[in-house]
């Protein structure tokens, strides 16, 4: 049986719904509220992380490249989202990418849902940065040294996405606990 679903507010980007007596978010404009991450290493073997200041949080994030599938690209798939995405982010092409898992960002708040993608054989095509004054400022940072780098960006203030971690385990796993190629 399907609980009654009441819309309590829709703005340009997010509704707020109650469904039954549960309350929670959906993204608006793109593609049933997907989005991808992008794990992404250079071949000087950097970790590519970008940072980011975030308007909920009121503070600067250190997050790996990511972005809505279908956010004013009709057909859009994941696979479409993450090269876009890293380019226009870090400046950084993929020639290979991979869908390693899909699931919920915060299920007990929203609907949005990530596909962690992996990224291979890049190549530097420009200077990234975002699009609409995203403002983002790139960082690539040798893989044996991330976890420690990333440990004193938050000891500096900035807040630290948790699926950094993830990500970066998914440099060298499948989501199985197989090797990567």
């Amino acid at each position: 049986m399907t609980e009654p679903r009441e819309i309590l507010y829709e703005g340009q980007w997010l509704r707020l719904v109650r469904i039954g007596r549960w309350e929670s978010c959906e993204r608006t404009h793109h593609a049933n509220g997907m989005a991808v991450i992008i794990v992404a290493v250079t071949p000087q073997d950097e970790v590519l992380f970008v940072e980011q200041y975030r308007v909920p949080l009121g503070a600067p994030t250190i997050e790996m490249p990511a972005g809505l599938v279908g956010d004013d690209h009709a057909n859009d798939t994941l696979e479409d989202a993450a090269r876009r995405e890293l380019i226009e982010e870090t400046g950084w092409q993929a020639n290979k990418v991979e869908v390693l898992l899909i699931g919920p960002t915060s299920s007990g708040m929203s609907n949005e849902r990530i596909a962690f993608v992996r990224a291979r054989d890049l190549v530097k095509v420009g200077d990234g940065g975002g699009v609409d004054n995203e403002d983002i400022t790139v960082h690539t940072v040798p893989r044996a040294q991330a976890p420690a780098w990333l440990m004193q960006k938050q000891s500096e203030g900035y807040e630290l996405d948790l699926k950094l971690w993830a990500g970066l385990w998914m440099i060298e796993h499948n989501p199985d606990g197989s090797r990567a190629e």
